[in-house]
């Protein structure tokens, strides 16, 4: 059951408060060795103390960590402290210029890297239809599916070209959502057909392009008779994701420790029912109790149960072929970050971005004019 245990550890991402390590976060690293940590604004102070935190992380860990972070620009902007600001998708998207969307991607590629992440949550796969546009604003680039496509496409190559994995969210859309997730859970009475030709367009179109695919924890009522969040529901991942549209890479739930899936069911029950609905990977973002509660939930299962510990072993093959495969594939090694970006470095990337804001907005102000 020892391998057990390390192999669990390896289907959660986990983040934490603070820029730097405690005793409580050396302790947990440890014990749960975890796939992949996720740093957020409130971890970020400067671009050194960032590196270092991420290297401090990935001492205590054994198996090469999935260094994660959101970074999308515009409202979620982590970076924004750090190395300023960055536009927005839907600004970027506005120029109407391919070669402006995969700058977008390849400038937020070089700063994850600079900064030591190998790993970014983004492009949002959200179309931009009125009912959404109160949560997602900025967030999602267009309502018609293949303008999407044509943006994400371009940002994902930019990523990929600066060394650091995507991923496409919120699958299996949040379009018509007028709930924000965070906090309560959208419940989208949309038909099948609309949502096949219309939000899972660009996971078919993708599906070989993105190393990840997050799935959110809206209802579809329609689609599952019920209430359950995508999540948590083995339709959407396993028959739907997995063997409809034929995804063969990563599956990771949006955080568990949002209200919209914690109005379901407990963080550590979620992390269970997504591992058993087909998920590879319980993304936990926040609080040290939930992240070790849920650890043990799974366990515990697996001990129990042995037709999920069968789903857990299959997901930990997955996580630890895909991970070697991946991190290959954009020439990350753990161990070679020992010396971090120089401070001339930052500030060319600093200087980068404030250029392509610009940019960015004096293209879409000749748009405008255009029209």
């Amino acid at each position: 059951m020892l391998e057990m245990k390390a192999r669990i550890g390896q289907l959660l991402i986990i983040g934490f408060d603070g820029p730097e390590m405690s005793a409580g976060l050396i302790a947990l690293l440890k014990r749960v060795q975890p796939g992949g940590v996720i740093l957020f604004a409130r971890n970020m102070v400067t671009g050194p103390q960032t590196q270092q935190l991420l290297r401090d992380c990935q001492v205590l860990v054994s198996t090469p960590l999935f260094r994660c972070v959101d970074m999308e620009g515009g409202k979620v902007d982590r970076f924004r402290n750090v190395l300023g600001p960055t536009p927005a998708p839907a600004d970027v998207f506005a120029t109407g210029q391919r070669s402006l969307f995969r700058k977008h991607g390849s400038l937020i590629g070089e700063s994850c890297r600079a900064l030591g992440f190998n790993t970014d949550f983004a492009p949002t796969l959200d179309l931009a239809f009125e009912a959404s546009r109160s949560v997602m604003s900025s967030r999602a680039v267009s309502e018609d599916s293949k303008e999407t496509v044509t943006y994400a496409r371009e940002f994902l190559r930019g990523l990929r070209q600066a060394g650091v994995l995507g991923a496409g969210k919120h699958f299996p859309g949040l379009g018509e959502g007028n709930l924000d997730s965070h906090h309560e859970p959208p419940v989208i009475p949309k038909s099948w057909k609309k949502l096949w030709e219309q939000d899972l367009y660009p996971y078919r179109a993708l599906r070989r392009d993105l190393p990840f695919v997050m799935i959110s924890h809206a209802a579809f009522p329609a689609i599952t008779k019920d209430h359950t969040p995508a999540s948590l529901s083995r339709k959407w991942i396993t028959d739907i994701l997995r063997k409809k549209i034929g995804y063969r890479g990563l599956v990771i739930s949006d955080d568990l420790e949002m209200g919209g899936v914690q109005a379901a069911m407990p963080t550590p029950q979620a992390a269970v029912e997504h591992i058993r609905a087909g998920g590879d990977v319980a993304l936990i973002c926040h609080k040290e109790e939930f992240i070790t509660r849920a650890h043990e939930a799974v366990i515990k299962e697996a001990e129990r149960d042995s037709k999920f510990r069968k789903r857990v072993v299959e997901s930990a093959k997955r996580v630890d072929l895909q991970k070697r495969k991946l991190l290959a594939a954009i020439r990350w090694q753990p161990r070679a970050d020992a010396r971090p970006a120089s401070p001339v470095k930052l500030e060319r990337l600093s200087r980068q971005l404030w250029e392509f804001s610009e940019q960015v907005r004096l293209e879409s102000i000749g748009q405008q004019e255009m029209a």
